[in-house]
């Protein structure tokens, strides 16, 4: 099946750069790169026009009094900046763009200020980032008042529509550790012509990102062989033979050779879960079977258990921990990603709406509601369940099939029956498309395998504003998170 492109080509580029080409091996030092833009105005078949767009290393910065595009684009002082750098072992980089008193299609939408800022650091022992700080002042849409959030779609009646705060992470943990974030404080989308612009348009105010990535330390070298005595063979009993062991998953580097895309489930392999805090992820009334393994025909088998509940039961965090990837792919619908104290990863997928606990990068504590029963994304047309997967520490190395079945873990957690949420409601319908589809070379559910090859195939390197390769050096996906 073919992944729903949910943003545009011009944001789609700026989300796959950091799953661009990279000649980076693993144990390449610790790098980092950054890029921050105050406004560009991308029209099919014409030049367009940007200002103030700066990229690191090394450490930039600029300003301008103020910017127009015909009568589309209007703004106030512009002042971008980028920094990136760090040491062989430990790196940073930090972008960020503020665009004061922003009038679009001549006063459609106004805000008195935009401001974007994106932060990464990575070590041998992990990376990290920010995108949080962005914000939009006092914006106005087509005459009414609008609170922005990230990734919220504002429609511009028949001529187009503009996504708030859209924001992207890519993360990798498999021979590097690396996070790449960015975020487009207004992005300005025409389905028509309007303001003296074709339909195909767009307007970006306010753009950062950052990006890091480092080495993960050698695993440490194998034991001696022990070296086995001699058997001793007994007159009256024969030596007893001993049944062949099956060989054990091996951790990156042991093998010339990547595991295959698609493989069995790891046999008699138990995940190292905490001792205690975990709870089952659906609110009241469920029902689920053991049917991890099953056939499929898009992920060769089924990854984890499907937990049915009536349209809109509340989703909850099974422990606690951080989510990422809250968005839209058109396999799992509305899905996320929730890792724990201990590093265990869990999946949630075809939710009908999320909470607002939902955020990238937000803390979340163990039945916290996150989201809600649905059918979204391949489960359109199914009874509303809540597809799970269980994800142990010791597994992530192989990507997507480093995955055990959870089926006794759900079938030990404890049900919450009698939390008091409040004041929520179960959502009505279907929810939208998230406004952007957070990629991750590790998340299959975005893609039809997870081959080097199929992920090129998908996220081909594009020009961004003008700037075409070799350019500044881009942190780039396996082999390699580097730049």
């Amino acid at each position: 099946m073919v992944p729903v492109r949910v943003l545009s080509a011009t944001v789609l580029a700026l989300t796959v750069l950091a799953l661009g080409a990279s000649a980076v091996s693993a144990a390449a030092p610790a790098s980092s790169s950054s890029r921050a833009l105050g406004v560009s105005v991308v029209v099919p078949g014409e030049e367009g026009g940007s200002a103030a767009s700066v990229s690191s290393p090394p450490e930039r910065s600029t300003t301008a009094d103020a910017y127009s595009y015909g009568e589309a684009v209007a703004t106030g002082w512009i002042s971008v900046s980028s920094r990136a750098g760090g040491s062989s072992s430990r790196s940073t980089g930090g972008g960020s763009a503020s665009v004061q008193s922003v009038s679009l299609f001549g006063g459609e939408i106004t805000a008195d200020a935009v401001f974007v800022k994106a932060t990464a650091r990575a070590t041998g022992s992990g990376a990290e980032g920010s995108l949080g700080a962005s914000s939009i002042s006092n914006l106005t849409v087509l005459g009414k008042s609008v609170a922005a959030a990230p990734n919220a779609r504002v429609e511009l009646g028949e001529w187009g529509y503009a996504i708030l705060l859209e924001q992207g992470v890519v993360r990798q943990e498999r021979q590097r550790f690396g996070y790449r974030g960015f975020v487009t404080g207004l992005h300005v989308v025409l389905t028509a012509a309007h303001g003296g612009l074709p339909a195909g348009s767009e307007v970006l105010v306010g753009y950062a990102e950052a990006a890091a990535s480092a080495p993960k330390p050698p695993p440490p070298p194998p034991p001696p062989a022990a070296e086995e005595p001699e058997p001793q063979a007994e007159p009256d009993r024969p030596n007893s033979p001993q049944p062949p062991r099956e060989p054990l998953p091996q951790p990156p580097g042991a093998t010339p050779e990547p595991p295959p895309v698609v493989q069995a489930p790891p046999p008699d392999v138990e995940p190292r879960l905490t001792a205690g805090g975990y709870v089952f992820p659906v609110y009241g009334p469920a029902s689920f079977t053991d049917d991890f393994a099953a056939a499929r025909a898009l992920t060769g088998w089924h990854h984890g258990n499907d937990i049915f509940a009536p349209l809109g039961a509340p989703v909850l965090a099974v422990a606690d921990g951080t989510l990422s990837l809250v968005g839209w792919n058109d396999v799992g619908g509305n899905r996320l990603w929730l890792r724990d104290r201990a590093g265990n990863e869990f999946y949630y997928a075809h939710l009908s709406a999320f909470s607002p606990l939902a955020q990238e990068g937000a803390e979340v504590r163990a039945g916290d509601v996150i989201g809600f029963v649905g059918t979204t994304g391949d489960a359109v047309g199914t009874p509303p369940h809540l597809h799970f997967e269980l994800h142990p520490r010791d597994l992530l190395w192989m990507g997507y099939d480093g995955v055990v079945n959870p089926y006794p873990y759900l079938s030990a957690w404890l049900r919450l029956a009698d939390i008091a949420f409040g004041g929520w409601a179960p959502p009505s319908g279907t929810a939208p498309p998230a406004g952007a589809v957070l990629l991750q070379a590790e998340d299959i559910s975005t893609l039809s395998g997870l081959g080097e090859e199929s992920l090129a195939g998908l996220l081909a390197r594009v020009e961004l504003f003008g700037e075409a390769p070799p350019g500044p050096v881009i942190v780039g996906a396996e082999p390699g998170f580097g730049g």
